[in-house]
């Protein structure tokens, strides 16, 4: 009980002195804040981009991927990138009829294309819309939920009606107050009846995911041809199966393409474990970088804790002469100091949390950049804070400690 009191009452005097000493505590405190804001505010940047990765490999799901003409997953090579252009043919919709035929792994299976174009209403238009092409299913295979209306049908792709599926920005720009279904837009010129609107997803990195719209992958082709851009999606029939169901696509499409068996594939299959994967190999790098410099950070306010403290105990050298002749002992004056440095270092801490949330908070509704402060993050950044002003505030604890009363009783 002694030891529990005498360790209360040196937090209680060492509180009190960093009260009495504001400016001289704070500017302490520098270092500290900088580097568990720094290294909050990066792991809130990796938490929310984790976040993207997650959600767009959603689009595909734990069961889905998709075949493209190449893909970079990780770093870019221009020299890669030139010669994937090269070698790699476009697909094409005779090559997925034939896949189709032959896949028994795959329970749902789509095409898809993709390009900006103009879209008006009643003489208000809009740039830059997202037009999607898409099978009967594409609702499922892009994750997309319905609002109101519906997504067209088998029927309505196969005969090229006009039909189109909007998302709610669109809905919002031309029919804020009205119900659009059955209204008519013009996208690229030509003439679409409206049957459905998708509820809102939201935005990333300051780009709404809302400013689409779905037509019929047939009128797609009639419109600009099925020559370019066309992607391959798959579901397999389970996540067990996933494996066995790439391997089943990536075998079916190079039998078609004549690839001899030594020869690499011309043509990429992406799943949202590959994506999450390569994310990963990225930020983990990132994160061993901030590492790095938050170390250097850390260090730093560790040193200047130590030498304000060392200041402190020459400052107070009389106080502690007084306090050890009415009875304290050397771990009482140990404990007070430790308390002290360890107390900086954790407000530093805590100031640091609150500068990175805030930070978090501002950017993302600033800039649409997906920042999220992570709980393990403020634990991490406290937990270090806290432990430098301990490991920092053992020598001068010490040196105070080990004072003899009669001499620092002369002090002046």
């Amino acid at each position: 009980m002694r030891s529990s009191a005498s360790f209360f009452e040196a937090a209680a005097v060492a509180l009190d002195s960093l009260r009495n000493s504001k400016l001289r505590s704070f500017l302490t405190l520098l270092g500290i804040i900088l580097s568990t804001t720094t290294l909050i505010s990066v792991m809130s940047a990796i938490n929310g981009l984790e976040d993207f990765v997650a959600n767009s490999a959603t689009t595909m799901g734990s069961d889905g991927f998709r075949v493209v003409r190449f893909a970079f997953i990780g770093n870019f090579d221009p020299k890669k990138f030139l010669e994937y252009q090269r070698k790699n043919p476009q697909l094409s919709p005779e090559e997925f009829t034939y896949l189709k035929e032959k896949l028994t792994l795959v329970r749902e299976s789509a095409m898809s294309v993709q390009r900006g174009v103009p879209v008006a209403f009643e003489g208000d238009q809009v740039q830059g819309v997202v037009l999607f092409g898409n099978a009967d299913n594409g609702a499922i295979m892009t994750n997309t939920e319905i609002a109101t209306g519906r997504y067209f049908t088998d029927t309505e792709v196969t005969r090229k009606v006009p039909v189109v599926f909007i998302g709610a920005d669109i809905k919002e720009r031309f029919f804020p107050s009205v119900d659009p279904i059955g209204k008519r837009l013009v996208v690229d010129g030509l003439p679409f009846d409206v049957i459905g609107v998708g509820k809102p997803k939201g935005s990333l990195f300051g780009n709404s995911q809302d400013n689409f719209i779905s037509i019929p992958i047939s009128i797609y082709f009639k419109m600009y041809g099925s020559r370019t851009g066309i992607d391959y999606n798959f579901f397999a029939i389970d996540k067990a199966h996933m494996a066995q169901a790439q391997e089943e696509v990536e075998v079916a499409l190079r039998a078609y393409r004549h690839l001899l068996p030594g020869e690499t594939s011309n043509f990429t299959i992406v799943s949202s474990d590959t994506l999450v994967s390569a994310f990963n190999s990225i930020t983990g790098a990132i994160q061993g970088a901030a590492l790095g410099i938050v170390s250097v950070f850390m260090v730093v306010g560790g040193v200047v804790i130590m030498n304000i403290m060392l200041a402190v105990v020459t400052e107070r050298t009389r106080e502690i002469g007084i306090r050890k002749s009415v009875g304290a002992r050397s771990q009482d004056i140990l404990n007070q100091f430790l308390v002290e440095s360890s107390t900086l270092a954790l407000m530093g801490g805590l100031i640091g949390v609150g500068i990175s949330w805030g930070a978090s908070v501002l950017v993302t509704r600033l800039t649409g950049f997906p920042m999220k402060l992570p709980l393990y993050g403020v634990a991490i950044g406290v937990f270090l804070s806290t432990a430098v002003g301990l490991f920092f505030g053992i020598y001068p604890a010490r040196r105070a400690s080990k004072l003899d009363p009669i001499v620092a009783l002369r002090a002046e």
